[in-house]
């Protein structure tokens, strides 16, 4: 029963795997012998792919939208306003379900249990596979337990449908915590010296990107749940290591979107999109062209020959407008395309201007005009280089020493030949004061690459409240989030997050 019950999810999964990723869908593969060849494993491991792009919308969300970037002007009437606010209650409690995670930890589980039996014709490949899939399961886990803390743990793929046999209570953020490093040193053993990116493709997970993750989770784990100095340095040691993979920061930051730019030496995993195959979500924060046409850009040029047909329901807060309002900064025009309603006769403008201020377009993941139709095909990093570096200056800070090197890396690229140390170079401080910057830093960095509510969280508590304005001290049970009160009926052992009632 347990076999082929996990058999038949696979085969339904990867029957919508959205072309997998571009490999051809075997001819002669069936569910009766999935688990016998490796063509069988293979297309498993490649299904794990397409769940995660599946999961890339909540993800997102979960990741940012409860951060100061957003919460601005829009065209359209806004989205997931109560996620802004933070005006969550259990009657109301968002990504019911475990915002779907868990069946793609299924899919993880199932791989983990079948493919060690699987023959390879190259073993070294399996052993490569099955770290992938150590390293995506931490990534869930983490996630899980950064948005709910407490969560139950699941190893092993569902065997019975019986939902009194598959009702499980939440194992404590710190069970939680233990299974993830696990994972992730599991992954990093598995890898062992195999320091490829899997068939030279960046939209697989990668030893590198284990490292990443290791150096986010002990951060996390240092600062949030006791593991102090020990924690920080396992980050720190991490994170160094990353840098051996050929990894580096690319010379412009514009650089980084294009479709063409996709294999650049910045991405360490990215989420695949393509035309005719998936699209990625970020048309949501453009908009449609009868809105967008009339209006003029910054500088003044009329946006009337821009191909558009998106929807525009989120605006960057004002905050995040005067943080970018830096013409020097290479990351004010790569992240948005300001709108005004006139061309300020001819003027533009260079700073910005409230009240001619008529929105923005967001311009990271625009994908390319293809005929007359803008297609979002951009692929949408997990982990890039930069977010290795700035993570390193928070490990750094954290054990007293300096980040200054790590935040200046960021900048001198930010502005280019603009930069000039004596006015951009930041300077070691206090360890409060260099939080503060890297978390500036990081704001002005990854925009739309669902970080910053992480990156706050990560900081500290009072790093919350001192940035978004819909916390203050006394909310912190609202910094993880209820689950749903069906999510409780159907499993009856499942109990409310600590402060919800």
């Amino acid at each position: 029963m347990k076999k082929y019950f996990s058999i038949l999810l696979i085969a339904f999964t990867l029957g919508a795997c959205e072309s997998e990723l571009e490999l051809t869908s075997p001819s002669e593969l069936t569910t009766a012998g999935f688990w016998d060849t490796e063509e069988g494993a293979r297309t498993a491991h490649t299904g794990l792919y397409a769940n995660l792009r599946s999961s890339a919308d909540d993800l997102w969300l979960l990741g940012e939208i409860r951060s100061d970037i957003w919460g601005g002007r829009t065209f359209e009437s806004p989205s997931n306003e109560s996620l802004i606010r933070s005006d969550i209650t259990v009657a109301t409690a968002p990504f019911g379900g475990w915002a779907g995670l868990y069946t793609r930890i299924h899919r993880i589980n199932d791989f983990l249990a079948n493919a060690p039996g699987v023959s390879f014709v190259n073993e070294e490949d399996k052993s490569h596979l099955l770290a992938q899939a150590y390293g995506l399961r931490a990534l869930y886990y983490y996630t899980l337990l950064k948005t709910w803390g407490g969560v139950p743990i699941i190893l092993e793929p569902i065997a019975d449908v019986d939902p009194a046999s598959l009702s499980k209570a939440r194992s404590s953020k710190e069970e939680v915590m233990a299974q993830i490093k696990a994972d992730i040193e599991t992954s990093l053993s598995t890898f062992g010296s195999a320091n490829n990116f899997w068939e030279g493709n960046r939209n697989f997970w990668s030893k590198a990107a284990t490292l990443a993750l290791k150096g986010d989770v002990y951060i996390w784990s240092g600062n949030l749940m006791g593991g102090g100095a020990s924690d920080f340095e396992a980050a720190k040691t991490a994170l160094q290591q990353v840098a051996s993979f050929g990894l580096a920061l690319e010379p412009n930051i514009s650089d980084l979107w294009g479709v063409g730019n996709e294999g650049n030496s910045e991405f360490i995993f990215a989420i695949q999109y393509k035309q005719d195959e998936a699209s990625n979500f970020y048309n949501s924060l453009t908009g449609r062209s009868t809105e967008i046409n009339p209006t003029f850009n910054d500088n003044g040029s009329s946006m009337g020959d821009f191909v558009i047909a998106g929807a525009n329901r989120y605006g960057q807060s004002e905050k995040t407008i005067l943080l970018l309002d830096d013409n020097e900064d290479s990351r004010k025009d790569a992240t948005f395309i300001r709108l005004y309603v006139d061309d300020n006769g001819g003027l533009g403008y260079p700073t910005y201007n409230e009240t001619a201020y008529f929105g923005s377009v967001f311009n990271k993941f625009l994908g390319q005009v293809v005929g007359s139709e803008r297609i979002f095909e951009n692929d949408v990093p997990v982990y890039r280089y930069a977010d290795v570096i700035l993570l390193l200056a928070e490990a750094k800070n954290l054990l007293g020493e300096d980040p200054s090197g790590e935040i200046n890396q960021i900048r001198e690229r930010a502005y280019g030949d603009n930069y000039v140390p004596l006015i951009h170079a930041y300077t070691n401080a206090s360890p409060t004061e260099n939080t503060n910057a890297i978390l500036d830093e990081r704001y002005k960095e990854f925009i739309g690459e669902g970080k910053r509510w992480w990156d706050l969280r990560r900081a500290g508590d009072s790093f919350v409240f001192d940035n978004v304005s819909f916390l203050n001290p006394g909310d912190e049970f609202k910094l993880v989030l209820p689950i749903t009160t069906d999510m409780i009926g159907r499993n009856p052992l499942l109990e409310q997050t600590p402060g919800y009632k």
